[in-house]
């Protein structure tokens, strides 16, 4: 059977339908109508005789057939979308959308200010910014560049470290003036915690050979790192905080590290891209921007 280039648009939309998990997804990220997506699936599977996709009114499911076409789809796809970053790359000055995505907190610190350093290198690069303590949808969202911490947990993700950052225990000066300082890992457990949700209820500590892990409770616990700072600065309880996030406040005297000759779990930085974003220009610059730029805040906290 001879492939059309009609055909070959329709198994670009059939990709996007199923990155996208549904047919309004998909002509959302696209920018076509859900009657034209509806079309190019059902003129796929009549040119194709075979069913490709389960539909209910909310939800898509692969068939056998459907699942092995995919593979072929997205790789049409990948292969259009390196195309056209092969010729980007080409320019003498790079330019197009970046979308990124990351944490509230370690955007506003960090990423941010090394954007704007980043802009002002390449200002033909527009970048679009998304500041979320929820863990986005790359793939729906479009989103070139996500910054996270933690892992990669989707294979079908690529990922590049970006930054290891050291962590602290920190109260404020008021909370140490009634409660105590802590003086050793046991002593952690009487004290009160502002419980952060998206990291486990212990505190992992360790010196030479020995480890510590200390169940924490506390009357106030948040999703947003930078509320966590916030209740800590404000006395109402100790925390684990990034080293970047505490020094500022450590060096104004609204905060106090304790316990600081033990080892604490550092925060590892990733930058998460979708597979065919990999040998954008951009792109590269970017994740290469961000770890020089981590590099220098994190020498700028340490010195």
């Amino acid at each position: 059977m001879n492939l059309s280039f009609e055909q070959l648009k329709s198994m670009v939309v059939f990709a996007q339908v199923v990155e996208q998990g549904n047919l309004t997804a998909a002509a959302k990220h696209i920018g076509l109508s859900r009657a034209v997506v509806s079309y190019h699936i059902k003129k796929l599977e009549t040119q194709l005789g075979v069913k490709l996709l389960n539909r209910s009114t909310r939800s898509i499911a692969l068939t056998e057939a459907g699942s092995e076409y995919y593979q072929s789809c997205r790789i049409i796809a990948e292969q259009a979308t390196m195309a056209n970053q092969q010729i980007e790359n080409l320019k003498n000055e790079p330019e197009g959308l970046l979308k990124i995505t990351c944490p509230v907190n370690v955007g506003l610190q960090m990423v941010v200010p090394a954007l704007n350093d980043f802009r002002r290198l390449y200002p033909k690069i527009d970048l679009d910014v998304m500041l979320s303590d929820e863990v986005v949808n790359i793939m729906q969202e479009g989103i070139d560049l996500a910054i996270r911490g933690a892992p990669l947990a989707d294979s079908g993700l690529q990922a590049s470290k970006l930054s290891t950052l050291p962590t602290c225990l920190c109260g404020s000066p008021e909370y140490f003036k009634k409660n105590g300082r802590p003086l050793t890992p046991t002593d952690l457990e009487q004290h009160t915690w502002i419980i952060y949700k998206l990291t486990s209820g212990a505190i992992e500590l360790s010196k030479g050979n020995r480890s510590y892990s200390v169940a924490v409770k506390g009357s106030i616990s948040t999703n947003n790192a930078a509320a966590r700072t916030a209740f800590i600065e404000g006395g109402h309880g100790l925390g684990r905080i990034p080293l970047y996030d505490a020094w500022p406040k450590v060096q104004a005297g609204l905060l106090e590290i304790v316990l600081d000759d033990y080892q604490l779990k550092d925060i590892d930085i990733y930058g998460v891209f979708p597979p065919g974003s990999a040998s954008s220009k951009k792109l590269r610059l970017l994740i290469d921007f961000l770890k020089d730029y981590f590099i220098k805040i994190e020498r700028q906290n340490l010195g």
